[in-house]
């Protein structure tokens, strides 16, 4: 059986031969054991399934409980099933439980609100774009990387830890700090930031980790220039000695 379905699967689950272990009051007891293998590219740290025994004319003649934990990419895990039964099942389906825990995580999806301050960064989740904020994003459970940036202001990157049992209407806020140094883009997408010493209608002139480097002016893309406040310091003045009275 493949679980939710063939064509996209995130489980392979094989029933071996299911064995009679009583019978009582026309109740039968079966067991089977059952390799679980994960068919998605994420872990799965904990599922459920009710397996619901169907005879041949798609009656529901029985119910046990399908548990595992902890299942890496492409991992398989034995496991033994047992169930209640009223006759003989001739077809298997099976419900994910939807309780916190119960959901493969691969396939849970936990909505999070993302808001900038100030708002309108541009932010990518797990290196694609997704959008500009304040942004709702769809996160699978793991971990996730959060990238702001905003003209005029430090770029922030931030690790979200999307757990199982986390619950959907969040929201997290993220200041962006004002940058402290100027900031130049060069056409080859590298981003160098420092002090802008200089700039010509043909070159510009960076000091970055108290070395100067010069760039022409075709190299330059963007350029951000920090607000600096100089102070002038008054003129230092001697004081005159006095002269002695005679």
């Amino acid at each position: 059986m493949y679980w939710p379905n063939q064509d996209k699967p995130s489980l392979k689950i094989t029933f071996n031969t299911f064995r009679e272990m009583g019978d009582y009051g026309g109740k039968r007891t079966l067991v089977s054991d059952v390799v679980v293998q994960n068919a998605s590219e994420k872990p799965i740290p904990h599922a459920s399934f009710t397996v619901y025994l169907l005879d041949k004319d798609k009656v529901r003649i029985g119910n046990g409980v399908l548990v595992f934990d902890d299942l890496a990419p492409g991992e398989s895990t034995k496991v033994q099933f047992q169930c209640a039964t009223v006759g003989i099942p001739a077809t298997l389906t099976l419900a994910a439980h939807r309780d916190a825990e119960g959901i493969p995580s691969a396939n849970k999806i936990v909505p999070l609100n993302i808001i900038s301050v100030p708002a309108g960064a541009k932010l990518t989740v797990d290196g694609k774009d997704a959008g500009i904020t304040p942004a709702l994003v769809n996160l699978t459970v793991g971990t996730h990387t959060v990238d702001l940036s905003k003209e005029g202001f430090a770029p922030a990157t931030t690790p979200f830890d999307i757990k199982a049992d986390e619950m959907p209407g969040g929201s997290v806020t993220i200041e962006l700090g004002g940058l402290s140094q100027d900031t130049i883009e060069l056409r080859d997408g590298t981003v160098l930031t420092g002090d802008a010493i200089s700039l010509t209608l043909t070159e510009v002139i960076m000091r970055v980790d108290g070395r100067d480097t010069k760039y022409d002016r075709n190299q330059v893309k963007r350029i951000a220039l920090v607000e600096r406040i100089t102070t002038e310091q008054p003129p230092v003045v001697q004081p005159v000695e006095a002269k002695g009275k005679k």
